[in-house]
Order: structure tokens, then sequence, then C-alpha cells
């Protein structure tokens, strides 16, 4: 009978060695969890986001004075009067806020500080130093791609800005 009991004590795992167990499983597990976000991190934003070429559609698809908004390139595509297209970044200038379209307003409104942009990004009211920055759009048959690698800073508007269609 000893040497059972003997055998049954030995194969009891302790209170220190189980909690000593789940410690290190609970280390291992966040040391995984934390490379593979830190993997996913680095690796570089693929074409067609944010950072890239987006394709916003067919140059018919935007009716004149359209304001249409790309969540994945973070920018707003506004086709003017004239046929003619303005991509806006969706970034104020003032502190870098996120700048929804009022469409009853009929401008841009930052919820920030309270900055207000016209249609093409100028400036209409509080302490936005800038209009809003804007990206290059390319027309190619009949398709219209916005080039979200880098914004450009203006002054002020000026139909060069612009994309005919």
């Amino acid at each position: 009978m000893t040497n059972q009991t003997d055998t049954q004590e030995k194969s009891k795992v302790s209170r220190r060695q189980f909690l000593g167990f789940a410690w290190l499983t609970a280390i291992v597990a966040f040391t995984g969890e934390t490379l593979a976000a830190l993997f996913k991190f680095v690796q570089p934003v693929t074409a067609g986001g944010f950072g890239g070429i987006i394709k916003a559609g067919k140059v018919d698809k935007f009716a004149p004075g359209s304001v249409t908004y790309f969540q994945q390139g973070r920018f707003y595509l506004h086709r003017l009067e004239d046929g003619s297209f303005l991509a806006l970044w969706q970034r104020c200038t003032h502190l870098g806020c996120s700048v929804p379209w009022e469409e009853s307003e009929d401008q841009f409104h930052c919820p920030c500080h309270g900055s207000l942009f016209s249609k093409v990004g100028v400036v209409a009211g509080g302490p936005a130093p800038r209009p809003m920055d804007y990206f290059p759009v390319i027309i190619e048959e009949g398709e219209v791609l916005v080039n979200t690698e880098s914004p450009i800073e203006r002054k002020a508007f000026d139909s060069t800005q612009t994309t005919p269609a």
C-alpha cells in the first residue's frame, strides 16, 4: 500500500509548480501575441490602401458638385461643377483631426476646434492656418485614380490643383 501512496504523492503537482507553469504559459502567450502584432505593424501598406494608388471609380460615377468620401484612402473626392476632380485629405490643418463633410452645411466642419472648409478645402472659419492638403488625381481610360502617397500642402486654391476629366 505504501508504494501506491508514494507514487500518487510523487505524481501530484504542487501549488508552486502549477503557478510556475501558469506564469510561464502566460508569458509565452503574451510574447507570441506581441511578436505577431509587431510583425503585422511593420508590414508595408499594400497597393490600393492609404499610401498608394486608390481606384475611385469611373468618371461617370461622380456627378458635378458631388463630394465622395473614401475611407480606405482617407480622402474626399470632389467633382467640381466644371467636371474636374480634386482629392482632399480628411486631415485638418490645425491639429490633424479628421474633418467630416457636412452635406447640410455644404462644407467641411472640423469637430475638434471648429475649423470650417469650403468644398475645395479653403479655410472658411476657425483656427486652421491654411487650406486642406490634397492628393494628385490621375484619370486613365475613364477611371479616376488618387495617389495617396504624399499629400500636397498649399497656401490657397487654384485650378492647377484640379484634374480635368
